[in-house]
């Protein structure tokens, strides 16, 4: 077993952290790892949503610091390690596809900043939640810090980075850090979430993820690429077969498992 792993199970694919020992602290070769995850998962039409989760216990401690002396031992370790970092992150904030967190145990630190770049966070409400840079002297990088500062705003953002402190479950619900607190059954609540997506319109789906995430990256007015996203919709299968359904009273069959790729900002 590798230290982070893609199983198929369609409509699901599975990224797991496999270090249930270390409380699944994530290495620079598991950064590293998730652009080639993100191809494998984009390359497969079976594959409707990707499930983010952590073996055992815990969620993800963090990145590994039993690693640091190598990694930020001089200016060019920091730089290639930093570059690592942010193009995971990028990597599945890009995946094409909805991407769910689920979070039980720690999610500490990077992997707070991992489960940041997916979609939607699913925490068991007994799991704990901390942003913890300033215990250690570091600064959160740009796609992690960008994504919270959304989800929770700028003051709240700067709260929860100048003190490192515990979130618990109840208080990162009402400000907005997860999407869904799960007092049992967390497994079960996130596929039945899951397979709900799957069985609803992929171009639905893929172009509201693309919409969100650009108007979330600046996109105040609407762009020819925003213009045509709406009208491909429209204009393609999915939508007649949507239609076709309603008006026969029958449960919709969505054909559409074409790529999406990110809109423009400008």
């Amino acid at each position: 077993m590798t230290d982070i792993s893609l199983r198929f199970e369609p409509p699901f694919a599975r990224i797991v952290l496999n270090r249930p020992e270390r409380r699944n602290a994530i290495t620079r070769a598991m950064w590293r790892a998730l652009p080639a995850i993100r191809t494998a998962i984009e390359a497969r039409e079976d594959v409707l949503v990707a499930l983010v989760q952590g073996e055992g216990a815990h969620f993800s401690a963090g990145a590994d610091i039993s690693e640091f002396d190598e990694v930020y031992r001089d200016a060019a370790a920091t730089r290639d390690y930093g570059d690592t970092v942010q193009d995971g992150l990028r990597a599945l904030m890009d995946l094409d596809r909805p991407t769910i967190a689920v979070m039980r145990g720690v999610a500490v630190g990077g992997g707070l900043g991992l489960a940041l770049a997916c979609d939607l966070r699913f925490c068991a409400a007994d799991a704990h939640l901390a942003i913890t840079p300033a215990r250690l002297g570091l600064v959160y990088g740009h796609a992690e810090t960008r994504r919270l500062v959304e989800l929770v705003g700028p003051s709240r953002a700067k709260d929860l980075l100048f003190t490192g402190r515990r979130i618990e479950t109840e208080e990162a619900l009402a400000i907005g850090l997860i999407d869904r607190r799960i007092e049992t059954a967390l497994e079960e609540t996130v596929l039945g979430y899951a397979r709900g997506l799957a069985e609803l319109s992929q171009v639905s789906i893929r172009g509201g993820k693309r919409a969100v995430d650009a108007i979330a990256a600046g996109m105040s007015q609407e762009t020819p690429g925003f213009r045509a996203l709406a009208e491909a919709a429209a204009l393609g299968p999915d939508f007649a077969e949507g239609r076709a359904a309603f008006a026969a009273k029958r449960a919709a069959k969505f054909a559409f498992r074409g790529p999406t790729a990110p809109l423009a900002h400008g």
